[in-house]
């Protein structure tokens, strides 16, 4: 697996940050979807981490909308760290 640099620096904020906070729980969602993702590439057939995959993937949907209500700014923010959501063009 390769890690991405953002890891690194989100692990370094983690020292600061509480493990509670919806950022960090938006990362380590975010680190397990990948995971998940390139299991998947080799496994097509297997249903059980396509279920989790499923389930983690409607955990940080659900956080990020949560997150939007509450503070754009920081939800702009961790989606530009993350890099998840597609920049639209117009």
């Amino acid at each position: 697996m390769v890690k991405n640099s953002f890891i690194s620096v989100i692990s370094q904020k983690e020292n600061t940050e509480t493990r509670g906070s919806v950022e960090f729980q938006v990362f380590t969602f975010t680190t397990k979807i990948r995971r998940l993702t390139s299991h998947l590439e080799l496994h097509k057939k297997d249903s059980s981490s396509q279920r989790g995959l499923r389930k983690i993937l409607g955990k940080r949907q659900r956080l990020l909308a949560y997150l939007s209500k509450k503070n754009r700014v920081r939800y702009k923010e961790l989606i530009g760290e993350l890099d998840i959501r597609e920049k639209k063009t117009h």
